[in-house]
This record gives structure tokens, C-alpha cells and sequence, in this order.
């Protein structure tokens, strides 16, 4: 039998996770102007979100098992309301899974909108797949129930288990959603239209966005708009919209306005998928930064060792392990102060870093000091 380990020795710690690739937005990939609508919007028209309980049925053997209480308790109230009693020591819950449903919609919604809902297991079920979600009510933070939700849950894959604890998985099936499956009973508050002019929030905060985004309304409106903070931009209604009293007219041409956002250096690092995407901004100091590595090989060989004859002893097999280091060549690249996120991805694939190297290096980077960047963790 053979076993072989690897690892790695470095000047840096690192990570044991998988990891997919590197994403890199490079100095030449700066960002273009944008409408006003994909970076702002008026402000109580954010996303709003709703959450229910509710039952999936319909599963082939993958569901809650007789461990999770609050499925059988809910099943047998459901059966109850039916008008159908049961003992709640004879349900058998295996085709059936209890979840939270959750949805984000548009506070502007109307009555009779339907949109999707997201539907995640919250006992011990192995699989949502083929599942059917029963009607659940949605309500929103302070318990007012505004929708339901009901109809086949989709997960894209499937997990099959066989004797043994072997098996079979493909993506992730514990969570699913229910296209179209949520209908509006109730709309959300709506908050009274400002006749003077409107509020505009910004999706990412940044006090030099918002400048732009005022100098860009002063351009064509004259002096109308003021910053009250990196996330707030007020804007007074014009004139001549005032007059006509065209508050929605006038909202929809601010929206089409173009402006140049600006961003912040931040690299942003996926652990789960090993993705890495750097901003345009990211630099680096001068480092040094070294790579090489270490593998460690087993092998192990069966002894059997027999007992004297007669003397009534027993056969006994033990393993022998042969252990062989191999060390690889160390590779070192420099690195120059106000070096780009480009340059960088180029030196460390020269010297043959892999991605899982490099989200290392970069949280070293960032440890040493040497990172000018905010580094963010998901």
C-alpha cells in the first residue's frame, strides 16, 4: 500500500482548500461610465426581504429523518388542519424536508407580482431535488405576511448514496429555488413621493462617486444636487419639472445620466471556489517573495509474522513504513514598489505558483504590509 502526502513549505502559511482560478482586472480594464441607475438608486426603493417556513414534499427517501421533531410536529399539524388525525409516532418523514424560504423584491412591487424564492433545508435532509414546495406564507421583518410561496423546487444536481457510506454527488442540492413559485397578497409600504425632489443612495459608498455623480447633475441641470454623505446624493426637483409637476419624467432622465464610478483597491478572496479578484488599484511595495516546496512520500509494506509450531499462537500482520523526503529547488521573484496587480500575476506564474499559492501569498502580502489593498475574505 502507498500513501503519498504533499506539502508545502514556504515563507508564508498556508491555506488547505480547493481552488478553481485567479481573476485579474488589469491597469488597462479601468472603469467607463456607467448609467446612474446601475450605481444609485432613489432611496426607499431597495430591495426588501421576505422568509417563511414551509415543508418540501415528494422526495425519494431523502428527507428528515424521525430525529427532526419539528418536521413530524409540523406535518401532523398540517394533517390536523386537514382535518385528518394521525399519531405523530407513526409518521414516517423521509419524503418529506422542513426549509426557510427566502426572497428579495422590489418594495414597488404590485399585488399579483410573482417572483422567485429561495428554499434551504434546515434538518437533516440529503437531498431537495424533485421536491415540491407546499404553500408558505412570506412575511417580512416585523411578522406581516405579504406573499406565498408554493411549487417544484429546483436544485441543478443530485446526490446518491449507496451501503457503505459510498456516493455520488454533483454541485450542491440542499438548497434550491422555486422559479416564478412566490405570488404578492399584500404590497410593501411605500414611502410618500417627495414633490420637492428625490434622495439617491448609492449602491457602494464612496465620497468621490458621489462628487462625480453631482458634478455630472450640475452639468445639466445647474446646481442642484448636494453630497450629504459618501452614500447620499439630494437632488431638487428643476423648475421646469416642477411646474409640470413631472416628478417621474424627471427621475427617469436623472437615471440615464452617465458617470464615472471610482472604486477602492480591494482584492477579494472566495476560500470555498479559490477565486481571486484583484481591482485595478491594487499595488504592491518592494517584497521578496519565495516559493518552493516539499514532498513527503510513504510506503508501507505488509509483514506477516507466523507462530512457532504448536505452539497454538496466532498469525499477526504488521505494517512496515519506508519514508523518502524529496526537496524541490526554492524559487524566489523581487518585486519592485508600485508594482501593478498585472505584473504580479505575471512573476508569480513564471515561477509556477498555482492559485492556491497565490491567495496565499497575497493574505502574506497583506500581513507583511506589503499589500497596499483591502483584502476581503468570503
Amino acid at each position: 500500500m502507498n500513501e503519498r502526502i504533499s506539502a508545502t513549505r514556504r515563507l508564508f502559511v498556508m491555506l488547505a482548500f480547493p481552488v478553481l482560478g485567479m481573476a485579474v482586472i488589469t491597469p488597462n480594464d479601468a472603469l467607463a461610465a456607467v448609467r446612474l441607475k446601475d450605481i444609485a438608486h432613489v432611496a426607499g426603493t431597495g430591495r426588501a426581504n421576505l422568509f417563511g417556513y414551509g415543508l418540501v414534499v415528494g422526495l425519494e427517501g431523502t428527507g428528515d429523518g424521525q430525529g427532526t421533531k419539528f418536521t413530524v410536529q409540523t406535518l401532523t399539524s398540517m394533517l390536523r388542519r386537514m382535518g385528518i388525525t394521525v399519531d405523530p409516532e407513526q409518521v414516517k418523514v423521509k419524503n418529506v424536508a422542513a426549509v426557510m424560504v427566502t426572497a428579495s423584491l422590489s418594495p414597488l412591487a404590485v399585488r399579483g407580482e410573482r417572483f422567485d424564492v429561495t428554499v434551504s433545508s434546515i434538518g437533516d435532509a440529503k437531498s431537495l431535488r424533485g421536491g415540491t414546495l407546499l404553500l408558505t406564507p412570506l412575511a417580512s421583518a416585523d411578522g406581516t405576511v405579504h406573499a406565498t410561496a408554493q411549487g417544484p423546487v429546483s436544485t441543478g444536481g443530485f446526490a446518491v448514496e449507496a451501503q457503505g457510506g459510498a456516493g455520488v454527488t454533483r454541485n450542491y442540492s440542499m438548497v434550491g429555488r422555486v422559479p416564478g413559485g412566490a405570488t404578492l397578497e399584500e404590497p410593501l409600504v411605500r414611502l410618500t413621493d417627495d414633490p420637492t425632489g428625490v434622495e439617491l443612495a448609492l449602491l457602494d459608498p464612496d465620497w468621490t462617486t458621489a462628487q462625480r455623480v453631482a458634478a455630472v447633475i450640475a452639468k445639466r441641470w445647474g446646481p442642484i444636487a448636494e453630497v450629504s454623505g459618501p452614500a447620499s446624493v439630494r437632488v431638487s426637483l428643476p423648475a421646469d419639472y416642477a411646474a409640470t409637476q413631472s416628478r417621474a419624467a424627471f427621475i427617469a432622465e436623472l437615471e440615464s445620466l452617465s458617470v464615472e464610478p471610482d472604486d477602492v483597491a480591494r482584492v477579494v478572496i472566495n476560500e470555498k471556489t479559490g477565486t481571486i479578484v484583484a481591482g485595478q488599484h491594487v499595488s504592491i511595495a518592494p517584497v521578496a517573495i519565495a516559493h518552493g516546496g516539499i514532498t513527503v512520500q510513504i510506503q508501507s509494506q505488509p509483514v506477516i509474522s507466523q507462530p512457532a509450531p504448536l505452539s497454538q499462537g496466532q498469525t499477526v500482520v504488521e505494517t512496515q513504513s519506508a519514508i523518502t523526503v524529496s526537496d524541490e529547488e526554492a524559487h524566489v521573484v523581487s518585486l519592485p514598489g508600485s508594482t501593478t496587480i498585472q505584473e504580479v500575476a505575471e512573476s508569480l506564474n513564471a515561477i509556477g505558483a498555482t492559485p492556491r499559492d497565490i491567495i496565499a501569498i497575497f493574505q502574506a502580502l497583506r500581513e507583511a504590509g506589503a499589500l497596499r489593498a483591502e483584502l476581503v475574505i468570503l
